[in-house]
């Protein structure tokens, strides 16, 4: 029992190794320092460092990379961006954006890109506009009035 009120615990950063902590020597001057003093010396070498060129070889292999890169995804046309604008400014009374993203339940941005060409397609927003506008938005003649509904 005698021993528990004796022993000491040390807490802190000194506690873990006896050893020194290795040193980084930077210069020439260090490490000929360190060799006459008779320090265990082990030299490194870096392969990037700073903002210096080194090997070209990583650049090649990111180039090949891209190369692989699949294409990014394919922008609506402006042709549908331009029906939509005529569609929603010929409706009576003529519809906002913002009245026409509340109508189909979107964000004003959403439709914005839509008709400025800057949108993907996602089938699922041109269903809701082509009804919401009365116009085709998809396949072949684009901006032509919607048929009547099927039964």
């Amino acid at each position: 029992m005698s021993e528990d009120w004796d022993s000491v615990t040390k807490i802190g950063k000194g506690v873990r190794g006896a050893g020194q902590r290795p040193t980084v020597a930077r210069t020439q001057a260090e490490i000929n320092a360190a060799r006459r003093a008779g320090a265990v010396i082990a030299t490194d070498k870096k392969y990037a460092t700073g903002n210096q060129v080194q090997s070209t070889d990583g650049q090649r292999l990111t180039k090949v990379d891209r190369e692989n890169e699949v294409a990014p995804p394919k922008k609506i046309d402006q042709s549908v961006g331009k029906a939509m604008a005529k569609a929603r400014q010929e409706k009576e009374p003529a519809m906002t954006q913002k009245d026409l993203a509340t109508k189909v339940n979107e964000k004003p941005s959403v439709i914005n890109d839509y008709e400025s060409g800057r949108a993907v397609p996602n089938q699922q927003v041109l269903a809701k506009l082509e009804r919401a506008l009365g116009v085709k938005l998809r396949g072949k003649d684009i901006g032509s009035p919607l048929g009547p509904k099927k039964k």
